[in-house]
């Protein structure tokens, strides 16, 4: 199996004045390419602080995270934001979209980072909305599409870099039952194409989409079980 996301002995602490609060007391993960994976945990397990350092918006207190073969949890803040555009794919609970600009824009933004040419961002942004049922949508803006249609434009915006990992971050929670289905739907297209799924989610019935349940509780992985077979 290549590994994609190998952490060890992560441990992460906040400090209040000179009391150190730990949240992350050791974990030790490994996440291997194409594996569809959720990550659960109750309000205050540490779940969401791991997810952070999983997508490289924070780093650990210590241990070891190696991202695609690069050791990632010593980098500075200007060489973790080079990684977060180029390995990771986020697709957030509240779309993060930027209202002024077209779904095809939002979708491309993160190529103009990457120094890509306009037609070829264009081009691009195009094929991935077509990937995820959008290609008729491309010059609406997101206060005129739908909750399904904005995640969807969001899902694509986070593939169009092509990275190491899909990073998502209850992507369904603003949605109803029906549309919650249609993104979970996409997602394991989306795994099915190659691309390795994290999903971070409090709803069981979400998490059982996926292929493997990782569970943390009071900042340790409490269980790790694998529900499906995985391609």
């Amino acid at each position: 199996m290549n590994e994609v996301i190998r952490l060890r002995n992560i441990r992460k602490s906040y400090f209040l004045g000179k009391q150190e609060l730990p949240v992350l007391k050791g974990i030790d993960l490994l996440i291997g390419q194409n594996e569809y994976v959720a990550l659960m945990g109750p309000s205050g397990s540490g779940k969401s602080t791991l997810m952070n350092i999983l997508g490289c918006l924070d780093s650990p207190s210590a241990g070891e995270y190696i991202l695609n073969g690069k050791d990632v949890s010593k980098m500075t803040d200007d060489l973790l934001a080079g990684v977060r555009n180029v390995e990771i794919g986020f697709v957030f609970q509240q779309f993060n979209l930027l209202p002024r600009l077209t779904a095809m824009e939002n979708v491309a933004l993160p190529l103009i980072y990457a120094g890509i040419s306009r037609k070829e961002r264009e081009e691009r942004a195009e094929a991935m909305l077509d990937k995820v049922g959008l290609a008729d949508r491309g010059h609406h803006k997101p206060n005129e599409l739908s909750g399904g249609q904005s995640q969807r434009v969001a899902i694509a915006r986070a593939l169009i870099n092509n990275p190491a990992i899909l990073l998502a971050d209850e992507p369904t929670g603003n949605l109803d039952t029906k549309t919650s289905v249609e993104i979970m739907e996409l997602f394991g297209k989306i795994h099915t194409g190659g691309n390795t799924v994290v999903l971070v989610t409090h709803e069981e019935d979400i998490a059982r989409y996926t292929h493997r349940i990782i569970r943390i509780r009071d900042g340790n992985v409490e269980s790790d079980v694998q529900t499906g077979t995985t391609s």
